[in-house]
């Protein structure tokens, strides 16, 4: 249990995972970690559940919350819009700085999140080489990819000013290769990357957990193919 004003922390590194952490570094927020080892199962856990009904991490529990009530998130996207809306950080001052930060929000949730996913998924993962699926991703990843770069050819960041829409998409990017991208085609979106890297709490916010991550060698573990894509508890 989480000392009052502390935030719990519900992850795993990944792409989705490094959008918390990123986020709670910038805004400099203590919280307390707890893993969800989900090659092993533990996103189906019954305590788990109940906050992240859908079994999936990230998850947080605000336990200052709001008017001095607890509040509980699930949903990568839910979460850096409740989080930047309540310190008032990253998320803009007008309605206008809303609307773009929404999205490319709403966009990266959509689009380059599932379909970046996708690409590892057929490229890396998939037990037998799917030509039709390895091609659909990959191509798809590079017209995302695409879309960014023309975005970032007059602006250093997606929305104008440095926001949780970036925070959003880096750990996507980051991960090119696995999508059969080459960043050397994208110099704007590259220029982007470096900016992003640049920043103390991008770099830490994706270093947490990386050991564990290095452990999880998904590409030969077969349980955890089965727990991950099978959708079955353990």
């Amino acid at each position: 249990m989480s000392d009052t004003n502390m935030l719990d922390l519900y992850f795993w590194p990944t792409p989705n995972g490094w959008k918390i952490t990123i986020l709670l570094e910038e805004l400099g927020l203590p919280y307390s970690l707890n893993y969800v080892n989900i090659g092993a199962g533990e996103q189906f856990e019954p305590e788990f559940l109940k906050i992240s009904p859908n079994n999936r991490m990230p998850a947080i529990v605000d336990h200052e919350g709001v008017d001095g009530k607890p509040v509980q998130v699930f949903e990568s996207g839910a979460i850096m819009l409740y989080l930047a809306r309540k310190h008032g950080q990253f998320y803009g001052e007008s309605e206008h700085e809303r609307v773009e930060v929404e999205q490319w929000l709403m966009w990266q949730m959509g689009g380059l999140g599932p379909m970046a996913g996708q690409a590892h998924h057929f490229r890396q993962y998939a037990p037998e080489k799917i030509q039709y699926g390895i091609e659909r991703y990959t191509n798809e990843v590079n017209r995302l990819y695409g879309v960014m770069n023309r975005r970032l050819a007059d602006r250093e960041y997606l929305a104008g000013f440095y926001s949780i829409a970036d925070m959003a998409c880096i750990g996507w990017v980051i991960l090119y290769e696995r999508q059969g991208q080459d960043l050397n085609d994208f110099p704007n979106l590259k220029a982007w990357v470096e900016r992003m890297k640049a920043r103390a709490a991008v770099r830490y916010g994706i270093d947490v957990g990386k050991d564990r991550r290095k452990q999880m060698d998904l590409a030969k573990d077969k349980d955890a193919q089965s727990v991950l894509f099978g959708q079955k508890a353990t």
